[in-house]
């Protein structure tokens, strides 16, 4: 049974409740998970440099303390287990102590080894990083020049069986040559493109509980490539690709300007990344700017990071990619998966080390932006040090009840119209007076904190006036946002945005999604609309 949100006829769960439940709920679906691919060690070593090396112009490092964590595909395993996911684990390690250390800690997080292949020949891939005072001062890498050519074939012997009953598969493909030809022939054999019979033509997908269609054998399981080139894995015609801005470019062989005109340069190839991964969507990571999505029936979403100035911080693309996977394997549209997994890479940059991101992290992450409407007072402090900056501030307002794709789609368009979205919320009296006596179905203490946690919204406020005029006249946004079920002339806050030459932005207006739709839905009973 796919993830369903919960509801009930005539009352709909607030944030604080929701925060709790997503990923209490992923953690309880235990979907289970193959990670495929080349799984490390990472080192921590801290200390305190007192004095220079004598043989050389070197800090010296006297070292207090040694952290090991597992990295690589190894990580994203054990952000998929801190979740709640049932997780395998397939590579190839070393009989060496890292190799050793390594299936240590992945037995101890729960993860299944049994198709993690040693060889006395190979390398257990390890990054040794030093630190001191916070700052990274050296890296050291410890990896095979060459995979034993019987320990691949082990690999690919096995993989068959790797991939029985599983919801998704991952493959983490960072270049060691674990993923040489023999293991990717393989995983092509046992994840066959399967097609429907007749003249319609569709792949079956979305792991235990899809339907299958006649003419076909069995569902195939959620397949994910994280790969710093993700051609080689066309074949297998993806689900999702997950390449960060670099090696979305190298694909392509273009090069990416600097700063926020990045996005617009990756999003102008979206065909063409989607033709050469011959994924069904592909998820382009930027790091501090977030992620960009894009998939093969047209959709795309942003997401925006909330990034921290930890120097130490490694692995959120792991816990990114993982958390993204286990939405989706769980039955959540591609939007809400992708928001989700941001959170959960938000959780993990403010911690130090190869980290990872649990259920009951996840959860306090999204309960913090309970209680998140800042004072119209405080708002304008927090404007003017944005405007101060250079930074274009964006205004939208409404009673946002019951969030629904087409509040989402809009607050994606109103936060690419400048550099700071604010959204205004009517008051719960205010919606009363709008929208009859049994509105808002959410306070506006949750709906607040829903608002809040989505990553393209940076402040939140609310107002109890007839209108936004008011508000308007105090913040001066440059960009006053609303959907295109209005026009400027119908707004009456338009007048105050042009007094001082600011500009109403009409935005697209999704007519099939409306609250009002999604109530009557649930108070009737009926069942979901199409999960974008």
């Amino acid at each position: 049974m796919s993830l369903q949100q919960p509801s009930a006829r005539g009352e709909l769960t607030g944030q604080r409740a929701l925060s709790e439940w997503l990923p209490r709920r992923l953690a309880a679906e235990s979907r289970a998970v193959l990670v495929i691919g080349d799984v490390m060690l990472d080192g921590w070593w801290s200390g305190n440099i007192e004095r220079m090396c004598r043989e050389a112009p070197a800090p010296v490092v006297d070292v207090t303390a040694r952290e090991y964590a597992p990295g690589g595909a190894a990580n994203t395993a054990m952000n998929l287990a801190a979740l709640g996911a049932r997780v395998s684990v397939a590579g190839i390690i070393g009989t060496d102590d890292a190799g050793v250390m390594l299936r240590r800690k992945l037995v101890e997080a729960g993860i299944d080894v049994t198709h993690l292949h040693d060889h006395p020949d190979m390398i257990t891939t390890t990054k040794t990083r030093i630190s001191s005072g916070g700052q990274v001062m050296l890296r050291i890498d410890d990896a095979a020049t060459a995979v034993p050519e019987e320990a691949l074939a082990a690999l690919a012997s096995s993989v068959r069986a790797a991939v029985e009953h599983q919801d998704a598969v991952m493959v983490c493909d960072y270049g060691t040559g674990v993923l040489a030809d023999p293991v990717r022939r393989s995983l092509g054999e046992a994840l066959p493109g399967l097609e429907l019979a007749g003249p319609e033509t569709a792949r079956v997908t979305g792991g235990a509980g899809a339907t299958v269609a006649p003419g076909t054998t069995a569902a195939r399981p959620l397949t994910v490539i994280d790969a710093h080139d993700p051609r080689p894995w066309a074949t297998l015609r993806p689900d999702l690709v997950t390449p960060n801005a670099q090696e979305a470019t190298g694909m392509l062989d273009l090069r990416l300007p600097s700063g926020p005109g990045r996005v617009e340069a990756v999003s102008r190839h979206r065909e063409a990344l989607l033709e050469a991964t011959g994924a069904r969507a592909v998820v382009v990571t930027l790091d501090r700017d977030g992620t960009l999505l894009f998939s093969a029936d047209g959709g795309s979403h942003r997401t925006w990071a909330r990034p921290a100035a930890e120097k130490q911080a490694s692995g959120a693309g792991d816990t990114f990619v993982a958390a993204l996977t286990l939405a989706r394997t769980a039955g959540l549209p591609l939007t809400t998966s992708l928001d989700l997994a941001q959170a959960a890479a938000d959780v993990v940059v403010h911690q130090p080390g190869t980290s990872v991101c649990s259920t009951v992290q996840l959860s306090r992450y999204l309960e913090s932006f309970a209680d998140m409407a800042l004072s119209a007072e405080e708002l304008e402090r927090q404007v003017e040090v944005h405007r101060s900056q250079g930074q274009r501030i964006v205004l939208t307002n409404g009673c946002f009840d019951v969030l629904h794709s087409g509040h989402t789609r809009y607050l994606n368009q109103a936060k690419q119209l400048g550099d700071v979205l604010v959204v205004a919320l009517n008051s719960d009296e205010s919606v009363r007076r709008l929208k009859g006596p049994d509105r808002p179905i959410n306070s506006v203490t949750d709906r607040a904190a829903v608002i809040a946690a989505l990553s393209c919204v940076d402040y939140v406020t609310v107002f109890d006036t007839p209108t936004a005029t008011p508000l308007i006249r105090q913040l001066r946004p440059e960009v006053y946002a609303k959907g295109g079920d209005y026009t400027p002339e119908m707004l009456e806050e338009t007048p105050a945005v042009e007094d001082y030459g600011g500009r109403v932005a009409i935005l697209d207006y999704v007519a099939e999604r409306s609250t009002t739709a999604v109530v009557k839905r649930i108070r009737e009973g009926e069942g979901a609309s199409p999960a974008s």
